[in-house]
């Protein structure tokens, strides 16, 4: 009742959590000393001066726990509206695996769900708050129930939840530690869902079909490819410099980004991912794109990345951290320009320059914001939705890719695509024409934004190919 009237409250396990997750630290710790004193590597006088100095680490760590969930709870209020009815979704599919009593959490019932979205109103902090611990209990326990504790690079967290003496000293003891699989677990949820949200897992698995397991190793893989870790540590140093609403943009930003590349991953590699090497496939690339695609976009889609920035910086954001934020957007697509030009064998430069001037050419970016703006208030609205999306993405990449093969290499980008738009002129013309057709219409809804995808399907003539040949770009 109070946070529907304004007030800025979460709820007693939220505001009770530093010193459960202190509580945790301490046992862990403990464990893992004990055990190493009793293997006589450490008596128990050095034991007791370990622990008494690593008091501040572990409260700093405490800390950072517990900073980062309350940042989850406060972008997902941002989205309390536009995410109700997915929230309204998640809570039903809760309670029908038996994981969730409504009535006994306080969580509103579907009349009063109804109400709120009529006054452009969505779950409040608190209620946000419980949808939150109970995205990290289930995903917790879909991690236990799996291999992904044993994964190789995800184990790696376990190391992240102790204090660097016991990093430095005893890493080998860590993952002999008797509760391993249960901190890994929990560490990797924590990361997962206070970076992503609540419905992360649960719209990821309704969209892909993938289960928990296959979803955080996806993430993982997106997290590290986008180097994303540097970009959060930039925008929290601007803590008290900045208004909090500018933070939490970036981030919701930078949250997409990474959200698009996990179904990405999801959906052309094959599980279980590989995550240390399809990170090595694709963070060199993506890299380098970084610093390339600002020079690459044309002048449209260059002005508005700039116009972006510009607002950031007039925000008091850094320009460099501006910079890299309007950016965002755009940098999805090198890992379809990272697949197309392996596949090709041409560079991340020709192929950019190809993908992102293609894209222009056939209205493929005009296109791609009408299917986003596309509601998604039910299941099926939401999957048609991402399917479009993805098909979309999927065209641009196969007819780079198709430009690419068909045309000399010799010659500049912009005379490869003349050429290929000239060798194809007949079903271009009728592409663009249907494209304008539907413009003129004003109607963007899925039937006509399916009939615009098919004919730029239609575009394509190259045989498909394997996906492990060609990635994404043959799908």
């Amino acid at each position: 009742e109070y946070a529907l009237r304004g007030g800025r409250i979460y709820m007693d396990a939220i505001d009770n959590s530093a010193g459960v997750d202190c509580s945790d630290h301490e046992v862990n710790i403990k464990i893992l000393l004990d055990a190493i004193v009793e293997a006589g590597d450490m008596t128990e006088k050095q034991r007791n001066e370990l622990l008494a100095s690593m008091t501040d680490e572990v409260g700093d760590l405490v800390l950072r726990d517990n900073y980062q969930q309350t940042q989850a709870i406060s972008q997902a209020l941002a989205l309390a509206y536009p995410m109700v009815d997915v929230h309204a979704r998640y809570i039903h599919a809760l309670e029908h695996e038996g994981r969730l009593d409504r009535g006994l959490e306080f969580l509103p019932d579907d009349e009063e769900l109804g109400e709120r979205r009529s006054e452009n109103k969505g779950l409040t902090a608190p209620e946000l708050a419980i949808l939150l611990s109970y995205s990290k209990i289930t995903t917790y326990q879909d991690l236990l129930n799996s291999d992904a504790p044993e994964d190789p690079f995800l184990s790696q967290e376990l190391e992240r939840y102790f204090p660097a003496p016991l990093r430095e000293r005893f890493s080998e003891q860590l993952h002999e530690h008797r509760l391993h699989r249960q901190i890994t677990a929990t560490h990797v949820t924590n990361g997962l869902v206070n970076r992503n949200g609540p419905s992360f897992v649960f719209r990821l698995g309704e969209e892909t079909g993938a289960a928990a397991p296959d979803i955080a190793r996806a993430y993982t893989v997106a997290r590290e490819i986008f180097d994303m870790r540097t970009l959060w540590d930039g925008i929290e140093a601007l803590d008290n410099t900045v208004e909090a609403s500018v933070q939490t943009r970036i981030m919701l930003d930078a949250r997409k980004l990474v959200e698009r590349a996990t179904r990405w991953l999801l959906r052309y590699r094959r599980p279980p991912l590989d995550i240390g090497a399809t990170i090595s496939h694709f963070s060199e690339g993506a890299a380098e794109l970084s610093e390339r695609i600002p020079g690459i976009l044309l002048d449209g889609d260059r002005e508005a990345v700039a116009n972006a920035a510009q607002r950031l910086i007039d925000a008091n954001v850094p320009p460099d951290l501006a910079k890299r934020a309007a950016n965002l957007g755009p940098m999805f697509s090198a890992l379809d320009i990272t697949d197309v030009a392996n596949s090709t064998g041409e560079s991340l430069d020709t192929t950019a320059a190809v993908y992102f001037i293609l894209g222009d050419r056939l209205r493929l970016h005009w296109l791609r914001r009408h299917i986003e703006a596309l509601p998604r208030d039910n299941r099926w609205r939401t999957l048609a939705r991402s399917a479009l999306r993805d098909d979309i993405y999927n065209q641009q990449a196969a007819l780079a890719a198709e430009v690419l093969s068909d045309t000399p290499d010799d010659k500049p980008v912009d005379e490869r695509i003349e050429a290929w738009v000239e060798a194809n002129e007949g079903p271009a013309e009728r592409t663009l024409q249907v494209l304008t057709d539907i413009n003129s219409s004003g109607t963007f809804d899925l039937s006509t934004l399916s009939v615009a995808l098919r004919e730029i399907r239609n575009l394509i003539t190259t045989p498909e190919a394997p996906p492990e040949e060609v990635g994404a770009a043959a799908r």
